[in-house]
């Protein structure tokens, strides 16, 4: 019979208060707790314990404090990440996020969701689902990301927005619910071109 971990891992119903669960996000809680206790300088440190929580780090990345995860071991990123203050993760499936992202402050972004019945609720299922950010993305603050969601590479997504379905590659999409706009265009560049 599978764990309650192995069931999470796999996108399948499990129960989040499990005992071997339960550990994990604590332990993850401890060194979330330490690295939003740093001194904003301490830049070295910060990056070093984060190595320690993140499941794939690259050589370039910040994250402002303060930051929240479940797990940490499930985030992937990519390199030259940036993301804002009160970036949270709810990491209980793969979050992988590419190189030269930008995230903007109080961004969510949430692999994980509960039964709509209130029966399975109250018995404390959850089931959660992959999310994926390609390269070059830059995500306005507040923006919300539901589970199973792909963003694709060079796309932006507008401050506010709530992504409740696949955004493709070169676009802007903005709203809630998040809808395309318009695609990223040459003459986006150029007005930043010196």
């Amino acid at each position: 019979m599978p764990t309650e971990k192995e069931n999470m891992l796999s996108g399948k119903p499990f129960k989040a208060f499990d005992k071997e669960l339960s550990n994990e996000r604590a332990y993850a809680r401890e060194l979330v707790f330490d690295f939003n206790n740093f001194r904003p300088g301490e830049y070295a440190a910060k990056n070093e314990l984060l190595k320690k929580l993140i499941g794939s780090t690259p050589k370039s990345f910040y994250i402002e404090q303060p930051f929240y995860c479940d797990y940490g071991y499930n985030i992937e990123i990519g390199n030259k990440f940036y993301a804002n203050t009160n970036l949270t993760i709810l990491d209980c499936a793969k979050v992988i996020i590419g190189s030269n992202v930008f995230i903007g402050p109080n961004v969510g972004i949430y692999t994980v969701s509960h039964p709509i019945h209130h029966e399975p609720r109250n018995q404390f299922f959850e089931q959660a689902k992959p999310i994926t950010i390609g390269n070059n993305v830059w995500i306005g603050g507040s923006v919300v990301i539901n589970p199973g969601i792909t963003i694709g590479n060079n796309s932006v997504i507008g401050s506010g927005s709530v992504v409740t379905k696949d955004i493709p590659s070169g676009v802007i999409a903005a709203g809630n619910p998040c809808k395309i706009l318009r695609e990223v265009t040459e003459e986006d560049k150029a007005r930043f071109s010196r």
